[in-house]
């Protein structure tokens, strides 16, 4: 018999008209449908996935009452109740199955689940992570873009994890990460130490899975999971291809983005591996130690060839020994690229001779760092070295970046300038005030202009900026200036990034489609403040957003419904998100609405409130956010949108990322 109906949202009624914005828009999705299964005394991560979800949630005693439970409401059920119905059970049932299993709780793990669901979430009690909760199943229900987003990057690089132990690199994870855009986490090289006091020749499962959760517990980047064999500089036996199905099947269960295949595997492993693969991508690497390989040979493109069936990037990777080698990779690189427009190619010549091309490449190049205990490979760079090398051949000029505004924005290019030098670019960074006239313009007009941020932004049209983003033509301002250069010449392009930064502040704890359909509060004195919260509010697909103290304009006004009096607040529906975008000193007004809308029993069925966001900064009288926190609201402050901010902005003007943590660490209070 079901128990304890639980309902983490009411299911809203849209208004006629959504608005539609030209973004990577959520916009209406279908709720998961999924079976949770869970430990003896743990059915509260249930009630967390369910809240992340934004959806209701039951406990369920056997597999048929779950398949009877409406398809919005999220099915808990206790691993031992599940597991006789589990085996020969189809993959294509109507329930996505998501065994759950708390690390450092009494039960061990119960191996039958683990084998016949789909996914499984490892987590710990204490620290409890709900960020990871939220990109687990943002990841493996597809609403996350990692792929897609470093796909249209210029340049990606992959920090190599060569830790024997992934909680030695924690306290310096955020420096480490400074520069790269995934993290490999080399399985091969972890040493689970046995109670002799001697090592496993291969770790186990168990201590697998413990290594890469904390890894993603404590990391935003993308992770790759690779077990390099003994032949490819590695440590896992070649004796046994099983073996590597076995873990890089377990790393897609757990929802790791990318897997390391090698090509030497049976083609039978690397289809079932593909076939299963999920959301997880897929590299099929190769790795030549010999010396022998030859760009030039036919050896090489068909190896491409045999990469490409399976993977979604192929790695090629060889020894050398004479500079010819590398102009010889970069004919075949242009040769790939002329013939295939997918999948991308990431190829590499190792040693210190072979360090131009990993100057060079596009794709993945996998990069070290000082603080780590050792090279994954040899002639391996760090970002920085990579970045200085390209500026010593002439492919990195040295740019000059502005932050033009107000006094506030010289503390901002101070933040801005460690992250050049923490990264090595051969740029600096300028203040300029902004005045009344043209100050802008001239700016933008001075040799060797590289980018700017413009603090407070500029209102659109601009006429000296033709071309706009469509966030900034839509949101109608300008915070960000990017040069685009292409062969000789020059254009300037205006972009948005406070929008990313909201938005990637809602999604911080919420999977995306938790907004999808569902109520918003929007406080603000002017349309301009409000603009960017709004735009961010409707690529999640939010809809009505109910407005307080402002007029909205254009396209963002589509959805909106103006809040006029004390009676419409009471008639509202119940907002899952509220947003404030007064000024400090007019904070004041917050708190009622919060208390209003908190877990009061008003209204009988409508759910508590979920996310409140202040983006004043300053001073005020009443701290807002602590009021949000103590009536159960998960809350933003300024500091958290500046920060994301600050990364979109870095990626926007130099196409580098810098995680979110170090953002936070290095910039104190200069952000914000």
């Amino acid at each position: 018999m079901a128990t304890k109906l639980q309902t983490s949202t009411a299911v809203p009624a849209l208004p006629e008209k959504t608005g539609v914005v030209e973004v990577q828009e959520l916009g209406k999705v279908n709720k998961p449908t999924l079976l949770v299964i869970y430990g003896q005394g743990q059915e509260e991560i249930v009630s967390v996935i369910a809240d992340v979800l934004g959806q209701p949630w039951i406990l369920v005693q056997t597999l048929e009452e779950a398949e009877a439970v409406a398809e919005e409401i999220i099915a808990g059920i206790l691993d031992t109740s599940a597991a006789p119905g589990l085996e020969g059970r189809s993959r294509t049932g109507s329930r996505l199955v998501i065994n759950t299993h708390c690390v450092d709780g009494d039960q061990e793990l119960n191996e039958v689940v683990s084998s016949y669901c789909d996914h499984e979430y490892l987590y710990t009690q204490s620290p409890f992570y709900r960020r990871d909760v939220a990109r687990f199943f943002a990841f493996i229900l597809g609403q996350s873009y990692h792929y897609e987003n470093l796909a249209k990057k210029a340049k990606t690089t992959l920090l190599s994890m060569t830790f024997p132990d992934v909680r030695t690199a924690l306290p310096n994870l955020d420096i480490l990460s400074v520069g790269a855009d995934v993290v490999e986490l080399r399985v091969d090289l972890l040493k689970e130490p046995l109670a002799d006091g001697s090592f496993s020749p291969v770790p186990s499962l168990k201590y697998v899975g413990e290594q890469f959760m904390i890894l993603r517990q404590r990391t935003e980047l993308p992770i790759i999971f690779t077990t390099r064999c003994t032949n490819e500089n590695g440590r896992f036996p070649m004796d046994n291809p099983d073996l590597f199905f076995t873990y890089l099947y377990k790393a897609m269960q757990w929802g790791c983005e990318y897997i390391d295949v090698e090509l030497w595997l049976p083609e039978h492993i690397r289809q079932r591996l593909a076939e299963r693969k999920g959301h997880s991508k897929i590299i099929s690497a190769f790795h030549d130690f010999s010396g022998n390989f030859k760009w030039t040979s036919p050896q090489a493109q068909e190896l491409f060839t045999k990469g490409a069936v399976y993977g979604d990037v192929v790695k090629m990777i060889a020894l050398i020994h004479n500079m010819q080698d590398n102009y010889e990779l970069e004919y075949f690189r242009s040769t790939i690229q002329s013939q295939h427009s997918h999948p991308p190619l990431s190829g590499l010549n190792m040693g210190p001779v072979g360090q131009l091309s990993r100057a060079l490449n596009k794709v993945f190049t996998p990069v070290t760092h000082p603080l780590l205990p050792m090279i994954a490979a040899p002639g391996q760079l760090s970002a920085a070295e990579i970045n200085s090398a390209l500026h010593s051949m002439g492919q990195m000029p040295k740019l000059d970046f502005y932050g033009i505004g107000s006094f506030r924005s010289t503390t901002q290019a101070m933040f801005y300038e460690k992250c050049f030098n923490e990264l090595s670019l051969p740029h600096q960074l300028m203040f300029v005030e902004r005045k009344p006239k043209g100050s802008v313009e001239a700016t933008l007009r001075r040799p060797n202009f590289g980018g700017a941020y413009i603090n407070p932004p500029l209102a659109v049209p601009v006429p000296y900026l033709p071309s706009l983003s469509d966030a900034a033509k839509i949101i109608g301002q300008v915070d960000t200036v990017v040069v685009n250069s292409s062969g000789g010449s020059s254009t300037f392009t205006g972009e948005n990034a406070t929008w990313k930064g909201i938005r990637a502040t809602l999604s911080r704890d919420f999977v995306p489609s938790a907004y999808s359909g569902r109520a918003a509060l929007l406080l603000a004195s002017s349309g301009a403040d409000a603009a960017p919260a709004i735009f961010a509010l409707k690529s999640l697909g939010i809809g009505p957003v109910y407005t307080i103290g402002f007029k909205i304009q254009g396209s963002l006004a589509i959805g909106t419904q103006p809040v006029r009096s004390v009676e419409d607040v009471k008639v509202l529906e119940q907002p899952f998100a509220l947003i404030s975008a007064l000024p400090a000193d007019k904070s004041l007004s917050v708190g009622p609405l919060l208390k209003y809308y908190s877990a009061n029993g008003r209204n009988g069925n409508r759910s508590a409130g979920k996310v409140f966001v202040d983006l004043a900064s300053g001073p005020r009288k009443v701290d807002s956010l602590g009021v949000a926190a103590s009536l159960g609201w998960t809350a933003y402050g300024i500091a958290d949108v500046s920060a994301w901010t600050a990364v979109e902005t870095m990626r926007l003007l130099v196409g580098q990322n810098v995680p979110y943590d170090f953002v936070r660490l290095a910039s104190g209070r200069s952000l914000y």
